[in-house]
């Protein structure tokens, strides 16, 4: 007998990924595909559209024919940050633009002067200024310098949207991706912001439906049960809030750090909000206070600094256990590591440090990761609320023993774990519509958790 399992797309920046997941959330089968980019009309690499659309189709096709798999239920999730435009007939005007596309500072400043400045901007859709990365800028920019193709766009999704439009047909909106930086939903009011209406882009969102709504959908003969999409943050934020009641931030690591507070509901101050603070959503429609850092990012150039210096791979720093003897080493040689950290900075104190003053990697490294926590110590704090007793670290950083440990020893009288979702963000899409295609109660198994104890007192 065919086992029901749902199908989950998880679209990453690098990866694309197709899951099987069964009832009990056991990734039954994966598979991946990776695209080169193409470039948009300036010559900024982008993401290739067409390939994206052709692999969603080429994926469902051969998993339809898996005669093992009773296939229930398609949901999406990806990236955020991206708009596809479409015109009437549903084909994309223009490519995919990259959220990291340099903003006009024109445009910029005329935006904000428009709507009452950048502070005030900021505060009602809890974000920091963003350029390109508040998306609802993005249209506003295909607005003003591409009026024409403006014109002929019916509908503007962000990315988890267009992927589920390809299967439902119906353009629809989603709070985890309109509510993530966009700069397009006030959170104060609950609603749109006012500038969204007043430049003709309110018409374009598609119906804003729940999260956990489902489009049942015929798709090669057969009906499914077809998810809207999620915003990739949002959607591995839901396997923690499934499982556990007591407040806890989730220390998302990656390219970016986030920090996210489901149970701190303080407006965002101006003063956070320089410091990259935000609003998340989660799929119940909820504020998520958080704090990020680009610390994976940093993570990437200055491990290729330090293997370069000392002439070792860089994959051998995987396998690097953690020294407290090396720690207490650093400690002695740079007395500002015992120093709290009372200030935000968008890079670690590392990049501007001498790597002629370490006398092995293995010791660099160690300084490294020590002053990464020192500044993921001062973004956790920014949105740690009363009653958050556990802080759970996914990601990459969660199987680096040396970040772990100091990064335990920096924030006391809190539990610190290394948690491990086999794909959280792909088991949160799913649980997102879990009644509409599973039978079974939620698994209390799907998070497993490696407690690390803080640092001696010596160190």
């Amino acid at each position: 007998m065919p086992k029901p399992v749902i199908a989950i797309f998880d679209v990453g920046k690098t990866n694309k990924k197709l899951f099987l997941l069964d009832e009990d959330y056991n990734i039954v089968y994966e598979r991946s595909a990776r695209f080169i980019e193409t470039e948009d009309e300036d010559g900024e690499p982008c993401e290739n559209l067409d390939s994206l659309k052709s692999s969603v189709y080429d994926s469902l096709q051969q998993v339809f024919q898996l005669k093992e798999f009773d296939i229930k239920a398609i949901n999406f999730s990806t990236y955020g940050a991206s708009f596809v435009y479409l015109d009437e007939k549903g084909k994309p005007l223009t490519p995919l633009y990259n959220y990291l596309k340099e903003y006009p500072e024109d445009l910029k400043n005329e935006f904000y002067a428009k709507y009452g400045g950048e502070d005030k901007v900021s505060q009602d859709t809890a974000s920091p200024i963003l350029g390109s990365l508040n998306s609802g800028l993005q249209l506003y920019r295909l607005k003003k310098e591409q009026p024409a193709i403006f014109k002929k766009v019916k509908w503007a999704l962000h990315l988890p949207q267009y992927l589920s439009f390809l299967i439902t047909g119906k353009a629809v909106a989603d709070i985890t991706s309109i509510g993530c930086h966009t700069h397009l939903w006030d959170f104060s009011k609950n609603q749109y912001h006012k500038w969204v209406k007043e430049e003709g882009i309110f018409e374009k969102l598609g119906t804003l439906m729940p999260a956990d709504s489902c489009l049942p959908t015929t798709y090669l003969g057969k009906e499914y049960e077809v998810g809207i999409g999620l915003h990739d943050s949002s959607a591995a934020l839901i396997p923690y809030l499934a499982n556990f009641a007591e407040p806890f931030v989730l220390l998302s690591t990656g390219t970016w750090c986030i920090s996210l507070n489901p149970f701190n509901q303080i407006p965002l101050t101006a003063e956070e909000l320089k410091q990259d603070c935000l609003c998340y959503m989660t799929y119940k429609g909820k504020a998520v206070k958080a704090s990020r850092i680009f610390a994976g990012n940093e993570h990437e150039k200055q491990l290729t600094r330090i293997a370069k210096h000392f002439d070792r791979a860089a994959y051998l720093f995987k396998h690097l256990k953690f020294n407290p003897s090396i720690v207490l080493k650093l400690n002695y040689k740079f007395p500002e590591n015992k120093e709290v950290a009372t200030s935000f900075s968008a890079n670690s104190a590392f990049p501007d440090r001498d790597l002629n003053l370490f006398n092995t990697a293995e010791e660099a490294y160690h300084q490294f990761i020590f002053d990464l926590v020192k500044q993921q110590e001062y973004s956790l704090k920014l949105i740690l609320s009363d009653g958050v007793k556990r802080i759970f670290v996914d990601g990459g950083f969660s199987k680096n023993e040396i970040y772990m440990h100091l990064l335990s020893g920096a924030i006391p009288n809190t539990e610190v774990y290394a948690s491990s979702v086999s794909q959280a963000t792909a088991v949160g899409t799913a649980l997102s519509i879990h009644t509409a295609w599973n039978e079974s109660a939620v698994p209390t198994s799907i998070i497993q958790l490696k407690y690390y104890s803080a640092l001696p007192p010596t160190m």
